[in-house]
């Protein structure tokens, strides 16, 4: 099964050793920059607004290696569309809930059915869009340092991005059908997932760094006015 058809049935794959060792080190001391001059981080697990940011981020969306994974799945007129670190730490070893990634940035407000649940964060416009949206979507998690089971690796359950946007209480009864599974990802590998299947974090085991740039990709404009807020890179 190629990486393609396995996203599709189980809702996310794993593709080890994307980045070299030698760029591996560039990008960890690019994110550990922005983690540190981030004022505004304070308590957070991460960093949002990473493509204004970081360079290594908007080169790494833009990257061959990339393109060679997401344009079987996207098409060739695929673009980023947001970018975040996630830094998990003894210092700030959190969890999170099975949930699904249901709001997209965007530039400008403007009410369309199917757009709910407005909100700023970190200075920035986000919104729930249609399910028609997030279906089309891709989200690429790469991994700067070893993540097992052991360091608060993702846990997702297979297959449950084909049930929609699911209700607190359908999360709970999908839990009890759909099969587990834990991330394990090497440094330099990456993670892709549909937004809409159901994902975790525990509290790592073995707090180490696991430091993680997550970016989202979608290969469609929005309706009417209605504009993301980055596009990289911008097709005409």
């Amino acid at each position: 099964m190629d990486l393609a058809d396995e996203l599709n049935t189980k809702g996310f794959a794993i593709a080890p050793d994307i980045l070299a060792s030698c760029d591996l080190q560039a990008y960890r001391d690019d994110t550990d920059a922005a983690l540190q001059n981030d004022v505004s981080r304070q308590r957070a697990p991460g960093v949002r607004n990473v493509f204004e940011a970081i360079k290594s981020a908007r080169n790494f969306a833009v990257s061959r290696q990339l393109r060679q994974i997401i344009e079987p799945i996207l098409g060739a007129e695929y673009f980023a569309v947001r970018a975040l670190i996630f830094d998990k730490t003894v210092g700030a070893n959190w969890k999170v809930p099975f949930h699904q990634d249901l709001t997209i940035a965007v530039e400008n407000k403007l009410e369309l059915d199917g757009f709910s649940a407005w909100s700023t964060k970190a200075g920035v416009l986000h919104v729930q869009p249609p399910m028609n949206i997030l279906e089309k979507m891709l989200t690429v998690r790469l991994h700067l340092d070893d993540c097992g089971e052991t360091n608060g690796a993702l846990r997702v359950l297979t297959g449950s991005h084909l049930s929609g946007r699911l209700s607190a209480d359908e999360i709970q009864d999908l839990r009890q059908i759909k099969s587990e599974e834990i991330c394990v990802v090497p440094a330099g590998g990456v993670l892709l997932m549909r937004p809409l299947i159901l994902h975790a974090s525990s509290p790592a085991k073995m707090p180490r760094r696991r430091r993680v740039l997550h970016l989202e990709f979608a290969a469609q404009e929005l309706p009417r006015d209605l504009k993301w807020r980055w596009q990289i890179p911008e097709h005409s």
